[in-house]
């Protein structure tokens, strides 16, 4: 009788479970409606504004001028006059090479003015010929070269005000013809050979100002001017050369520093946005924003940016004055969507 009992217990429970898991089921295919917002996003409204077009470019400043002072052959060096550093006038002696062929010169243009001035005389009193005289005065015009030439190559002169920056002999050295005795730098002015893209080659004038500055020389500004713009276009790089000359009249700068000079391009009346508005596409180079339209959907659109000022980018491509465009929540925003705008 108990076997019997509890058997008929037992399957009413396996009855009651049956019966409410049936039920659990139909409840669980009941449709459940998910309330999906719209993302709320951060919009700004851009402007258009003058914004400089300025580009900076490296280059080592050099000196305006640059002498190698050597004679035009090889002799005794007697003195050496300038040191390394040493600040040197146009027209100042730097050196002397024995001057035995010039006394030997200066002799024989003696001899040879002595013996046109008999001549003449001679000439002039009928008992020569003409073309006797040319022959002596050429003569004496050749020993007169020599002679100036000797002059040139025996004492030594700087040709320009400068700073000297080699000595390369001794006094008492017998100058070889392999290197020069002295080399010479004119440093007031200094000049700047700056490679420029070709973009801008319509932009660039002579006469242009350039603002540089020196690592060598932190905290300070130089200014200079574009005196020359070379003819032709670098294949290889895309560049044209401009020369620049800085008065340097406090001879702050030294050839060989390095420069950063600044060239202005004018300035262009283009949209300025914020560069967090800004999506780039995975990929690609090419750069997005999300504009906010009046229906208060967004609209996905591609942009080109000009020059980065800061945080914000120059739009040259893709906006309009007055856009409205999302700075922050792009990325949960697809284009055409409704969103929300945060306060």
């Amino acid at each position: 009788m108990r076997t019997i009992l509890r058997t008929i217990i037992l399957a009413g429970a396996v009855m009651m479970a049956s019966a409410c898991g049936n039920n659990a089921n139909k409840e669980s295919q009941q449709p459940v409606e998910v309330v999906v917002e719209d993302p709320t996003v951060s919009v700004v409204q851009v402007n258009s504004r003058e914004v400089p077009q300025t580009s900076t470019y490296t280059s080592t400043v050099q000196a305006n001028v640059k002498n190698n002072i050597a004679p035009q052959m090889a002799g005794r060096i007697t003195e050496i006059n300038a040191e390394i550093g040493d600040f040197v006038k146009k027209g100042q002696i730097l050196a002397q090479i024995d001057k035995a062929q010039l006394q030997q010169a200066q002799l024989q243009l003696h001899n040879a003015e002595v013996e046109l001035e008999r001549l003449k005389a001679l000439y002039e009193a009928g008992g020569l010929s003409k073309s006797d005289l040319d022959a002596i005065e050429m003569q004496y015009n050749v020993a007169r070269t020599q002679v100036d030439n000797l002059l040139e190559n025996t004492t030594l002169r700087s040709p320009i005000d400068g700073v000297v920056t080699a000595r390369n002999y001794d006094a008492g050295d017998m100058y070889s013809m392999s290197a020069p005795i002295y080399t010479v730098e004119q440093i007031v002015p200094v000049k700047l050979l700056v490679s420029i893209s070709e973009s801008e080659y319509s932009k660039v004038r002579k006469g242009d100002s350039v603002e540089l500055v020196a690592d060598a020389v932190p905290g300070k500004t130089f200014y200079g001017k574009i005196v020359r713009i070379y003819p032709t276009i670098d294949p290889a790089t895309r560049t044209f050369t401009a020369e620049v000359q800085v008065d340097n009249k406090y001879k702050t700068l030294r050839p060989g520093m390095f420069v950063r000079v600044t060239v202005d391009f004018g300035s262009n009346n283009n949209v300025v946005i914020p560069d967090v508005s800004v999506v780039k596409q995975q990929g690609s180079g090419e750069k997005f924003v999300y504009v906010l339209n009046d229906d208060g959907t967004v609209t996905y659109k591609k942009v080109v940016l000009g020059r980065r000022m800061g945080a914000e980018y120059e739009v040259l491509e893709g906006l309009s004055d007055g856009d409205f465009v999302v700075t922050g929540g792009q990325i949960r925003l697809k284009n055409g969507i409704k969103v929300n705008v945060n306060e």
